[in-house]
């Protein structure tokens, strides 16, 4: 890493103040967690391996349908994208990749790398945008993309996606995210069998593309924009998308894609099961697709989808290798603090799934002992993990306290002033 945002003597320093008392934690955990036969040192290690992507779109301020309003020193480009992205890594050291939006992030391949690599950072999924109208493209897609009843209009979106997939070779990708939002939101607006069609036909077109070592994520959404029907509306739909497509095609899963009280550790473990689970979007949700901060509504749910994930791990399922990024709007908060914060709330939800005893629980579960199970997965919930997240940042240079060593840089106040002040008021989603 040759740019270094934050200056490496204010992480020190904050580090300073918080070694001792943290020594002390760490310490007192591991003796806890070894009366449970349970080694600190190899927890430690697995969550020091364990990272999330941040989306290069999550830097900037968030919207709803109504108002956007801008957060101070808000990113003008795909390059202060990735500096704002730079810090993440540098306190958390758990966010190494970056995911690319496209044709927001179109840049020349070379330089992003160049950037990129400075930063010490790479990239993951590439995403593609058929879901709004971009500047001066001769086709709508206001009344759908990849399943739009004009074959120009669905040309158009299958030469965008092979254009996400050729930049993201150029830069390192091995996966391209197809998330669309068509559908229908008046009953006889669409024939919904035709419409299917026409977008396995261009899903097609867009899977040969694929380099023969990446992968293709398709998302569900269960609405918004299209409130009375959506193409790829529920996991079912896109599992039967990733069966028919291939085995280079896979499910990717929103946590907020979903009716509220849906079960999403139970579609996890499905996914697991007939291996098509691709990876996830993190945030959380109250009511619907919220893209709160991840653990800030539901963090037992997120443990009990990484408690299906350590599961796999555990059982060695074959060529299980999902892939994590955070999807978040941030409409109230300092972007980069929400993006820390959620890094560190996915990774306790990693940690807290390690410590679960999985003979114990098996036991319990063939004795039909619901009680004891459940409680077993309770004691590994309720065990405080920070000492070991913070120590795990800071054995790869991180700072035991993130958003206080990111406050103490002044980072904020600092690209304020380097970059224009953005006005709001406009509407929609943005």
């Amino acid at each position: 890493m040759s740019e270094i945002r934050i200056a490496a003597d204010i992480v020190a320093a904050e580090n300073e103040k918080r070694e001792g008392a943290h020594r002390s934690d760490f310490q007192a955990l591991g003796e806890k967690l070894a009366r449970s036969s349970i080694d600190i040192e190899k927890v430690t290690a697995k969550v020091a391996d364990f990272f999330v992507a941040v989306p290069s779109w999550g830097v900037g301020t968030g919207g709803t349908r109504f108002a956007r309003f801008p957060g101070q020193g808000e990113p003008r480009h795909i390059f202060d994208k990735l500096d704002d992205c730079g810090v993440i890594q540098q306190l958390t050291r758990a966010t190494p990749t970056v995911s690319l939006h496209i044709p927001w992030d179109k840049a020349d391949p070379k330089e992003l790398k160049a950037k990129a690599d400075a930063l010490g950072l790479g990239f993951d999924a590439m995403n593609s945008n058929t879901f709004s109208d971009s500047p001066d493209q001769p086709h709508s897609y206001k009344y759908g993309s990849l399943s739009h009843v004009d074959a120009a209009t669905r040309r158009q979106a299958i030469e965008h996606n092979i254009e996400c997939i050729e930049l993201g070779a150029a830069l390192g990708s091995k996966a391209l995210t197809v998330w669309i939002g068509d559908g229908s939101n008046f009953p006889g607006q669409s024939n919904f069998t035709r419409q299917f069609e026409r977008y396995l036909d261009a899903m097609r077109d867009i899977y040969k593309a694929l380099p023969e070592d990446w992968r293709l994520f398709s998302e569900h959404k269960m609405y918004e924009p299209a409130f009375y029907s959506t193409v790829v509306q529920d996991w079912g739909t896109n599992y039967l998308i990733a069966q028919t497509l291939g085995e280079k095609a896979h499910c990717l899963v929103d946590l907020g894609h979903h009716a509220p009280n849906t079960n999403i550790e139970m579609i996890v473990a499905r996914l697991i099961q007939f291996g098509k689970l691709g990876g996830f979007h993190f945030n959380d949700s109250k009511y619907g697709d919220d893209d709160l901060d991840a653990g800030s509504v539901e963090p037992y749910r997120l443990f009990l989808v990484f408690n299906e994930l350590v599961d796999a791990e555990h059982r060695g399922v074959k060529d299980f290798y999902p892939a994590h990024m955070i999807d978040q709007s941030h409409n109230v908060t300092d972007p980069i603090e929400s993006l820390i914060s959620s890094a560190n709330e996915i990774r306790r939800a990693y940690a807290q799934a390690l410590l679960i005893d999985r003979a114990q629980l098996e036991g319990y579960q063939n004795d039909n002992d619901a009680l004891m199970a459940s409680e077993t997965l309770k004691r590994a919930y309720r065990t405080d993990v920070e000492p070991i997240l913070a120590e795990a940042r800071l054995r790869a240079g991180g700072a035991i306290d993130p958003v206080a060593a990111y406050r103490a840089s002044g980072y904020r106040a600092r690209v304020a002033a380097e970059r224009p002040a953005v006005k709001g008021g406009s509407g929609g989603i943005v």
